[in-house]
């Protein structure tokens, strides 16, 4: 299992907009990831990062930091490149 953190860069956190953003990215991959808000140093219950709804229930804000987690290093980088992006700003994914 290949993991990373990055800090979340949308200026809403991982809602609405950004949530749907990285929910497709998620599913666009074709293997399970999951996603988990940390907390002094300790990741919290791991999410599908394919929902939007698990996403927002994160409760992941700018500047948080959470744990991406695939069996594919490929998609744990795609998807933290994303959230690591004011995806509230971009208008078009790569």
């Amino acid at each position: 299992m290949h993991r990373r953190r990055v800090k979340v860069a949308a200026s809403s956190g991982l809602h609405a907009r950004p949530a749907a953003l990285l929910a497709k990215a998620a599913a666009a991959q074709g293997i399970p990831t999951t996603i988990a808000k940390v907390s002094d140093g300790v990741p919290g219950e791991p999410v599908d990062t394919a929902s939007i709804i698990g996403l927002m229930t994160l409760g992941a804000h700018q500047g948080d930091e959470v744990e991406i987690a695939a069996d594919e290093e490929a998609a744990v980088d795609a998807l933290a490149e994303l959230v690591s992006r004011d995806l509230d700003e971009d208008v078009v994914l790569r």
